[in-house]
């Protein structure tokens, strides 16, 4: 099982949509039974599957105190990739994350104030000898500022070929729990979900080993219904 975390100590970076948006195209692309954590305690992904139809990809519900094993209990019962999604701000929750993730991808818009908050989360990942891929991610087309940062973003670790665009589509994909694929598979915000993705799966087959956790790296025993449970779906009525 892959685990990849999004991070980013920036409020706003857009990392709950990245990670929903990753996890539906990953399963769309053949990339096997995939799940989401929310680590974040706003709960916005959380929220976000909770509108959802479609019951995948799987949502686990865990906490900090939990993560591990829940992780341990994700790869036992044969899930293939994992996406975790953090808090927007250095914890020790986030840590916990990192220190078990297979990649770290730190989404960050286009903006001096985003350019320079990046500098505390690329420490925390390079101080744990993990690899991180940043994204520009919420950038508007054209603007001269958008290929500044990304220049700016690749003298300091691996840069996303593909930069994710502020659009509407994504705002309104998220309301009702779908993504821009869902919404249309055509647009170009689908296409650049599908690019990046494209560009992970690489990356993490050809250069990256899986994390293991747990004593002695050996799983733990899968889960029962009081150690891993899904988050249950809002009432409509």
């Amino acid at each position: 099982m892959r685990v990849i975390a999004i991070a980013s100590q920036k409020g706003g970076s857009g990392k709950t949509t990245l990670a929903g948006h990753l996890a539906v195209q990953a399963e769309r692309a053949g990339a096997g039974s995939v799940a989401l954590i929310d680590a974040d305690p706003q709960g916005s992904l959380a929220d976000w599957w909770n509108e959802r139809e479609d019951p995948t990809p799987v949502f686990v519900h865990t906490s900090s105190q939990r993560l591990e094993q829940d992780i341990e209990n994700v790869r036992a019962l044969g899930v293939d990739l994992l996406i975790i999604d953090t808090p927007p701000a250095i914890t020790a929750t986030i840590s916990d994350v990192i220190r078990v993730s297979d990649v770290i991808l730190i989404p960050t818009r286009p903006s001096p104030h985003d350019l320079r908050s990046v500098g505390r989360t690329v420490e925390l990942v390079e101080a744990m000898n993990k690899p991180l891929i940043f994204v520009v991610n919420g950038a508007t087309p054209r603007a001269r500022i958008t290929s500044e940062a990304a220049i700016a973003l690749s003298q300091h670790g691996t840069l996303a070929p593909s930069i994710i665009h502020q659009r509407v589509d994504f705002a309104a994909s998220m309301i009702d729990g779908r993504t821009v694929m869902e919404l249309d598979p055509r647009s170009r915000s689908a296409k650049e979900i599908a690019k990046l993705w494209d560009y992970l799966k690489n990356r993490m087959e050809r250069n990256m080993r899986p994390t293991t956790i747990g004593a002695g790296g050996n799983p733990m025993s899968a889960a029962g219904p009081t150690d891993m449970d899904r988050v249950h779906r809002q009432d409509t009525n």
